[in-house]
């Protein structure tokens, strides 16, 4: 029930297992274009098939208590559950409304992009991805396990927490972390041409997911807006402490202390960006080696690299490409492990590669 770029990817996922899904939305072109993607076929409204497994709502989280208590109220489903990325408020209108919270299971799949839309829909948006579950105490057991059989079969791995740790832990990790890039990116309306094209990986890399939806992301942060400015506040002090020090207008004007607090701001990020879980979630701990590789901007030029890397029997652990803005080649930043790095450089640089150390 909703077939944007978060509906219709769960679609496609389920798809891709054969699932049989019925689709339906408000906005006839979207509902129309996901179902020529494969997504599925249109639900017959007036005369539904008979009660889904489980009815996925994927819509914005004011839109979400009422479509559950109407779906509930025609029989769609054994089992509901939604995609909304806030919770608390949620669960709360949910049940001033009078739904049946026993087949309900709140959720939120942790993937996204910052294209909207079914055109952005990708049947593996949510592979190796978190997902969120967040049942009240009245959910039925059998609920949670069909909505935790959801969330594996599109390639997730559930979290099952209460909903105030949910909304908490996005405005660390997704809320907060927008609004920052907005900000950022904002600055860059007073740039001029010669300084935007000096524009590297770094700034797209924090700007990147200010591309987003402004009429989506307005919503989500205005339900959750405590979490959200607590930690903006907290940015806020950061950059102003920050900002201070550099113009020597630190409350210390010894030019060491000053240059201390911005050590110690950009130490704790550092600490902070190593936290972030890495591969199957694990600490970013050992360090991976990076080798860079020159490659053409053509087609199968990624693909034979891969390849090449197999054939080295090295396992790529991550892989970033860095594009050279005006030239026909690009950077793909390899990351292995630190003792199969050398063996990885000696084997592409004999088979043409341009490796850098």
């Amino acid at each position: 029930m909703g077939t944007g770029l978060i509906g219709t990817s769960i679609a496609l996922a389920l798809r891709e297992h054969g699932v049989e899904v019925r689709l339906t939305d408000p906005d006839t072109a979207s509902l129309r274009l996901a179902c020529d993607l494969g997504a599925g076929r249109p639900l017959d409204t007036a005369s539904p098939d008979r009660p889904a497994d489980i009815a996925i709502i994927a819509a914005p989280p004011a839109a979400v208590p009422e479509v559950v208590r109407d779906a509930q109220h025609r029989g769609l489903a054994h089992v509901y559950t939604d995609a909304a990325s806030v919770k608390d408020g949620v669960i709360a209108e949910a049940v001033r409304r009078g739904c049946d919270m026993s087949t309900f299971v709140p959720g939120h799949p942790m993937g996204g992009r910052e294209k909207h839309g079914p055109s952005a829909a990708r049947a593996d948006l949510f592979l190796g991805r978190s997902w969120a579950l967040c049942p009240t105490a009245k959910a039925d057991p059998g609920a949670i396990a069909t909505a935790t059989a959801l969330a594996r079969m599109c390639g997730a791995e559930p979290v099952t927490l209460s909903a105030a740790a949910h909304d908490r832990a996005v405005a660390l990790v997704s809320h907060a972390p927008h609004v920052a890039a907005a900000a950022v990116a904002a600055r860059l309306l007073g740039g001029d041409d010669t300084a935007l094209a000096l524009a590297g990986q770094g700034v797209r890399d924090v700007t990147r997911v200010a591309g987003g939806d402004p009429g989506l992301w307005l919503e989500i942060l205005r339900d959750n807006p405590g979490p959200v400015a607590e930690l903006l506040e907290e940015i806020a002090d950061d950059l102003h402490g920050a900002a201070a020090a550099l113009r020597g207008t630190a409350p210390d004007q010894a030019t060491a202390s000053a240059r201390e607090r911005v050590r110690d701001l950009l130490d704790r990020g550092r600490r902070g960006h190593d936290r972030i879980p890495g591969k199957h979630g694990a600490q970013r701990t050992p360090a991976y080696t990076v080798v860079p590789v020159v490659i053409p901007d053509e087609p199968g030029a990624l693909g034979r690299l891969f390849a090449a890397a197999g054939a080295a029997q090295v396992n790529i652990e991550d892989v970033r490409i860095d594009h050279s803005p005006g030239l026909p080649v690009g950077v793909a930043q390899l990351s292995v492990l630190p003792e199969a790095a050398a063996e990885l450089s000696r084997t592409l640089a004999e088979g043409g590669w341009s490796v850098h150390a």
